[in-house]
């Protein structure tokens, strides 16, 4: 599992050109995960954010 984060001061998410969210100031995470990862691991990250 990994996660890559960002501040930002604003961000979209754009799917074929239409916005299907977004956000004011705050933090992206761009977040990978395998089929072996655990709940353990995923709590372990989550604190870390």
């Amino acid at each position: 599992m990994r996660a890559v984060c960002q501040r930002v001061s604003e961000a979209r998410v754009r799917i074929d050109g239409d916005v299907r969210g977004e956000i004011g100031m705050g933090l992206v995470v761009l977040l990978g995960v395998a089929r072996d990862d655990t709940g353990t691991e995923a709590t372990r990250l989550a604190e870390k954010v």
